[in-house]
Order: structure tokens, then sequence, then C-alpha cells
């Protein structure tokens, strides 16, 4: 464990955590918990299978945090949560993340991912006086179709559909509040995640290995030569909590340093999605299944690929598991899931 994860800078602090259940915000609110910080949950659904509400000692989160029952598009609510409960530090990861959906509902996730992003934005400017850090999620889709270069974060923010727009618009939003109304604001852009308690199983990680367990050929919705960066959610976890506590440590100086700045995150991968299939019959014994490939998607970026070494210098971060030991947890988990 790193130094900075050891002086533990969040302990006692009130956090307030946006999309607490899914599956990178299960892992970040566990870690919140660990480091002793007083966690506000907002939750929108109540779902049973994921890890939030797991009954395994090292989880059952549901008991150890504040819950807040509600959507991220209820300005109102926000309001509220920041003033009532003195948060100091605010992690935004409440989004619709479906590409599919976004493309069949492009209003709702409009206002789920840009809105949502002005209310907690606006709700924090309204009640900034114990603000000390805000984390939004971006995305590396923000960054929209660049040529098939590996972003870093000097690149421009060009979403062309639904779901890649509304994050960018989000992330120039959350520029916009630190640049105009200097809230400590700092921006994660990261790539696809993976891992336990992701319940999605259309996304071409958890599908394929249930597929493979039940001996069936595996389904890949594009043409299988789409080039993506995945990460596994723990380390995503601990990239942004390396990024907060990079916030609060030291001095004035450092918030200031990092506020209004974004950092990408991920392990610098150029995997299409057939060779990530490929990996997973691999180390799931199983390379006898072939992929069916359905070349069914549309609105999809052909290359995705973060450069991140912005982070690892300036936070000094890197990966506590990698991507193949991620991917190796993941198939033992859902094969005692699924077993």
């Amino acid at each position: 464990m790193s130094e900075s994860i050891q002086r533990s800078p969040l302990q006692g602090k009130q956090v307030f955590i946006t999309g607490a259940t899914g599956l990178l915000g299960s892992h970040l609110t566990r870690l919140l918990c660990e480091q002793g910080a007083q966690v506000i949950a907002l939750i929108r659904d109540s779902i049973p299978q994921s890890l939030f509400y797991s009954p395994e000692p090292d989880w059952s989160l549901d008991k150890k945090v504040i819950t807040v029952r509600g959507e991220i598009e209820n300005f109102d609510l926000l309001e509220r949560v920041i003033n009532e409960y003195e948060i100091e530090t605010v992690f935004h990861l409440a989004a619709q993340t479906i590409v599919g959906t976004a493309n069949r509902h492009p209003r709702a996730t409009f206002e789920a991912n840009i809105a949502g992003t002005w209310n907690i934005l606006e709700a924090a400017r309204v009640h900034p006086s114990k603000i000390k850090q805000i984390i939004i999620a971006s995305s590396d889709k923000a960054y929209g179709n660049l040529n098939g270069d590996a972003y870093d974060e000097s690149f421009p923010l060009r979403g062309e559909h639904p779901y890649d727009v509304s994050k960018s618009c989000a992330d120039l939003i959350s520029q916009a509040y630190f640049k105009s109304y200097d809230l400590p604001i700092s921006i994660t852009r990261c790539g696809n995640f993976f891992g336990p308690g992701d319940l999605n199983f259309n996304r071409i990680v958890p599908g394929t290995i249930r597929d493979a367990l039940s001996d069936r050929n595996p389904i890949i919705r594009s043409n299988g030569l789409f080039i993506r960066d995945y990460i596994y959610a723990p380390d995503g976890a601990y990239a942004y909590l390396t990024l907060a506590q990079s916030m609060t440590e030291n001095s004035q100086n450092q918030k200031i340093r990092f506020s209004g700045q974004a950092f990408n995150f991920s392990y610098g991968l150029r995997l299409s999605v057939i060779d990530l299939v490929k990996k997973i019959l691999f180390l799931m014994g199983k390379e006898n299944l072939k992929p069916q490939i359905l070349n069914e998607a549309d609105h999809e970026i052909p290359v995705q690929s973060l450069n991140s070494n912005k982070a690892k210098q300036q936070l000094e971060w890197k990966p506590r598991f990698g991507f193949e030991e991620g991917l190796k947890k993941t198939i033992e988990w859902y094969q005692k899931l699924l077993s």
C-alpha cells in the first residue's frame, strides 16, 4: 500500500459519492469506508446483486454508509445533502453509461450526464465553504474520434454521438465551474472498466465470461476490431482515491495545483475486442469456443487509447493489479457468482 494511501487524509471527512452502487462506485465506496471516511451515498435504484449490498464482511456497504435516495437530476436534493451533511469531498460518478442506451434514449442520457453534472456543481457553488475537492468522472469517450492517436489531456474534446457528447459536455462544464467560480474540481478520464460487480452482461467482459462458463460461443456485437483501453475497476477506484488525496495533502498550493486539471487513468492498452475475448477464453481454458461476430454496433469510435503519463508523473499513480491479474480476479468472481 502506497504512503499516500496510508496517510488517509480523508479519514473522518464527510464524503459524498454519487453512483455508489455501480461497478466503479461500489469499489470506490469500499475504499472510502476502509479509509475511515464518513460516506454519504446517493442511490437511485436498489440493485440487490450489486456489491454495494453484498453480505460478505468486506462489503455490506449499505450498512456502513449514509444512504440518500434520489436522482442526480434533482438539484434541490443535491443542495440539501451538501449543506446538511457539510460535505468536504465529492465524487461524482452517477451517469447513464451504456452507449447503446444513450443512442436509443439521448434525452435521458443528456439529463443524467449533463444536467446531473451541472446540478452537483451548482449545489457545490452555492455551498462552497467546506468543499475541499470535487472529482468528476468523465471518460475517454469525451475525446471523441481522434484518428487513433493515444490521447493525452491536451487533446480537444470532440464527442459526436449521444454518450460521447454527454461526456464532452460534462467535462467542459466542470472546467467552466473551476475557471469561473474557482471550485476545487479535478476530472478523471478512464478507459472501459471491468471487474467484479459488473452485472451488465451486454458488456464484453461479463458477457464473454458468462457464455464461456456455459460452454456457449461468446457473442461480439461489433465487428470485433474496435480498439479499446480497459481498466480493472479496483485500479480505477485507487486512481480516484489517489487524486482526491493528492488534492488534500501538504498545503493549499497542492489543492490549487491539481484543481482545474484532467487526468487520464489507463494501462495504455490498444486491445481489439476480438483479442480481449480470446484472452478471456485462454485464461478460462475455453479456447475451443469460437466468438460469433454480429457486426451490429453503430455510433462507436473505432480506436481509443489513453496516455496516462501525467497521472504517473504528477500523482505518482500506478496500477495495483494490472490488466491480466484484474482479468483473472474478475473471472474468479463470476465463476463463484454463476456457479
